[in-house]
C-alpha cells in the first residue's frame, strides 16, 4: 500500500526541517503534552490544578532529564503524575529522535536518507551506516540495563516497602538514575531528601552510580566496547578519551570530597561509609542530581568542585548533559599543545580535524554566557537569594545536573522561567539552540585582510 511507505519526515511533517529545530520542536511538544497532563487534577494529590508554570517547570525538568523539582515528586504528584513524570524521563533520556524513529519502525513505515543524516547527529555517531541498527541496540541495551538496575534496587526496596512499591519505586528510580535524571519517589522519607534515607546502604548507591555512568557514557561508547570487547587498543579515539575521562574524573573527584568534606558532610561517619558518600558525590554531580549528603552543608571549596563537574557534565551522545567530557579535553589538550609549541593538536597518537578546538570554544562560551546572563537576571528580581546558591542553580540547569542547595521552590514565577529556559537549552543543545535562530551559513566572494592582535 502506498500509505506504508511514506518516509519519517512525511509522517511528522517536518520536511526539510534542521536538525536543532527539529528536535527543538520535538522536544517542545513532549514538555506541552506533559504539561497538560499534569495540570490534570487527577495528577495531583490535592486534586486541584498546579499553576501552570510549576506543571510547566517540572515537565520541563523530566523531560530534559534535569531533576529540578517545585514540588516533592512523591508528596505532591499522583501515581499517574508519577508515571506521566517518568515517561518524560524516558522520553528525554533516549532522545526525540530516537523515540520518533522506533515509533516508525513499530508501525512500519520507511525511514529515509534525511532521516538517517538526522539520527547520526542525534546519537553523535561518525558514519551513517548501520543507524538504524545502531537505534535498536540503543533502545534494547536501555531497557536492558534499566531492567537489571529495578531488579538489584528490588532486593532492598521490597524487604522495605513491600511487593507492589517496592517494585515500582525500583524501577522509577533505576530510569530516573540511567537517565541522569535525579527524580526519586523518596519524599516519604521526608521531603526533599533525595538518597539521604539510604547514604548508609552501598548496595543501592552502587547499583545507582553503575546506573548513572553508564547512561552517561554514550551510546557510540556502547557500541564501540560491543564491537571491540576489552581490547583497548581497537576502541576509537573518542572510546578512549570518553573512558579515560569518565574514570579519572571519578577517582579524582572521589579523593577532592574525601579530604575536603572531612569536617562537614562526611564528619562523624565511619571510613567505609566517607568512601561511598565521595564516590557518590564524584559520580552524581556529572548531570544525575541525586545527593545522599545535605547539599547545602557543604564546604565552599566542595561546592566550587561541584560546578565544575557540572559543568563538563558526561559524554557526547548520551542521556547526560553539560559541555560535554570531549569538549573540555579539546580545550585542555590544545593548551597543552600550544605550550609546548605545536602546530597541531595531538593525543594518544592521533590528530585532531582542524575546527574541533572552534567547536569546542563555541560550546564552553555560549553556555558560560547563558549562565552569567540568567544568573544575573534572577539576582536582579530576587535579592533575598545568595549569589552562590543561584549560580549552583544555573550550573546545576543548563547542565541538566538537578542538584540544588534548596532554592527552586523559593523562586517566583520569572526566575522558575529563566531556569525553564536553561534546562532546556541543556537537553537540546546551547549552540543547537542557538542555531535555531541563526541564518544560513552565506559565503562572500573574498576574505577580509589579516591583521594581529595581541593575546594574552
Amino acid at each position: 500500500m502506498k500509505g506504508k511507505n511514506k518516509s519519517l519526515k512525511d509522517f511528522v511533517g517536518f520536511a526539510g526541517m534542521s536538525y536543532p529545530k527539529l528536535v527543538g520542536l520535538g522536544f517542545l511538544t513532549v514538555i506541552i503534552i506533559g504539561t497538560l497532563l499534569l495540570m490534570l487534577p487527577a495528577a495531583n494529590r490535592d486534586g486541584v490544578s498546579p499553576p501552570v508554570t510549576d506543571a510547566f517547570f517540572t515537565a520541563v525538568s523530566a523531560t530534559c532529564v534535569t531533576g529540578l523539582v517545585v514540588f516533592d515528586t512523591y508528596q505532591h504528584w499522583t501515581l499517574f503524575g508519577q508515571i506521566v513524570i517518568i515517561t518524560l524521563i524516558q522520553i528525554g533520556g533516549l532522545g526525540f529522535m530516537t523515540v520518533m524513529t522506533m515509533f516508525s519502525i513499530l508501525v512500519r513505515r520507511k525511514i529515509g536518507l534525511r532521516e538517517r543524516e538526522l539520527l547520526q547527529e542525534s546519537v553523535n555517531m561518525q558514519e551513517m551506516s548501520g543507524i538504524v541498527r545502531m537505534m535498536r541496540r540503543i533502545v534494547a541495551g536501555t531497557f536492558m540495563f534499566e531492567l537489571a538496575g529495578a531488579v538489584l534496587l528490588s532486593f532492598r526496596f521490597i524487604p522495605k516497602m513491600g511487593a507492589a512499591e517496592g517494585i515500582y519505586n525500583s524501577l522509577f528510580l533505576s530510569i530516573s538514575a540511567f537517565c541522569n535524571a535525579g527524580f526519586d519517589l523518596n519524599g516519604k522519607y521526608g521531603e526533599y531528601s533525595s538518597l539521604v534515607e539510604f547514604q548508609n546502604d552501598a548496595w543501592v548507591l552502587i547499583t545507582l552510580m553503575l546506573l548513572i555512568l553508564i547512561g552517561s557514557i554514550g551510546f557510540f561508547v556502547w557500541d564501540d566496547i560491543r564491537t571491540n570487547k576489552l581490547r583497548f587498543r581497537r576502541y576509537r579515539l573518542h572510546t578512549k578519551l570518553a573512558l579515560i575521562i569518565t574514570l579519572g574524573l571519578t577517582f579524582a573527584g572521589a579523593l577532592l570530597f574525601f579530604i575536603l568534606e572531612q569536617d562537614d558532610t562526611l564528619k562523624g561517619m565511619g571510613t567505609g561509609r566517607q568512601i561511598l558518600s565521595a564516590f557518590f558525590l564524584s559520580v552524581s554531580p556529572r548531570t544525575a542530581g541525586f545527593n545522599s549528603v545535605d547539599l547545602a552543608e557543604l564546604s565552599p571549596a566542595s561546592r566550587l568542585v561541584h560546578l565544575f563537574y557540572m559543568f563538563i557534565g558526561g559524554n557526547p551522545g548520551s542521556t547526560a548533559g553539560g559541555a560535554k567530557t570531549t569538549t573540555v579535553a579539546v580545550l585542555f589538550i590544545s593548551a597543552w599543545s600550544s605550550l609546548r609549541n605545536y602546530d597541531e593538536i595531538n593525543v594518544l597518537g592521533r590528530r585532531l580535524e582542524s575546527d574541533v578546538l572552534k567547536k569546542s570554544v563555541t560550546v564552553i562560551v555560549v553556555n558560560l554566557v547563558l549562565i552569567m546572563l540568567s544568573t544575573v537576571a534572577i539576582s536582579a528580581v530576587q535579592r533575598e537569594i545568595a549569589l552562590g546558591d543561584i549560580a549552583f542553580e544555573t550550573f546545576s540547569a543548563v547542565n541538566t545536573v538537578g542538584m540544588t542547595t534548596g532554592i527552586t521552590r523559593d523562586f517566583n514565577t520569572l526566575s522558575k522561567l529563566i531556569v525553564a529556559f536553561l534546562m532546556f537549552c541543556g537537553r537540546v543543545g546551547s549552540v543547537s539552540f542557538v542555531l535555531v535562530f541563526a541564518e544560513n551559513k552565506k559565503y562572500a566572494g573574498m576574505k577580509n585582510p589579516v591583521e594581529k592582535i595581541s593575546i594574552g
